[in-house]
This record gives structure tokens, sequence and C-alpha cells, in this order.
């Protein structure tokens, strides 16, 4: 199940030049910096944003990612509790993720740890 909250998208018109203004402005430090992602956070802090380069998200995607040990099995929890999975387990090479919405079409990021 899930355990954890991690990350809340950001969209931004260029990731280095937000992560920049988060550094200088916020006192924010970079925590991690691979190709598109990009995340920033307060020192310490277990919750970061991810600044996400591009046009601005799809209708009711949050940006939200949860946590969980086994993407697979908690998606097959989630179903049988009526949980409407909106994108199935997939390994994009960055990760095994899955997408799930609540009610009211909001559409939440799952990934494995």
């Amino acid at each position: 199940m899930i355990h954890r909250f991690y990350s809340v998208a950001v969209v931004v018109s260029d990731a280095n030049k937000a992560a920049e203004w988060y550094k200088e402005k916020l006192g924010f430090e970079v925590v991690e910096k691979m190709g598109h992602w990009i995340t920033v956070a307060p020192k310490g802090s277990g919750t970061v944003l991810h600044l996400c380069q591009g046009p601005p998200l799809e209708p009711g995607n949050t940006g939200i990612l949860f946590l969980c040990e086994d993407v697979v099995k908690t998606v097959e929890e989630l179903k049988k509790k009526g949980v409407k999975i909106t994108k199935e387990p997939k390994d994009e090479g960055f990760g095994i993720y899955a997408m799930f919405s609540d009610p009211d079409g909001n559409v939440f990021w799952l990934m494995q740890e």
C-alpha cells in the first residue's frame, strides 16, 4: 500500500532556471538532476518539488506522486477497492509507475520505491 508522499510537480518553462530561482530566492537545494527530472526542496525535507518543464499538465493530472514498495501489488489492491486505474503499471526506464484517479477525476502517480 502507499506509505509515503514524495513529490509534487510544478510546471515551469525552464527547469534549470527555475531550480536556480528556488535555490537563490528560497534557499532550497537541488535534490536530483537527471535529464528532465529536476527536484528541489528545503534542506532535510522528505518531499520535493519536481520542476516539470513543458506545457501545462493535461486535465486531471495533479502531478502528485506517491511511493509504494510494489506497484503491481498496490494497483491490484486498489482495483479490489474500486479505485479507477488510469495507467496500468509500466516501466519507462526511470522506474515502474502507474496512475489512478479519485471520484472527481484527479489523477495521481504511483511509483515503486
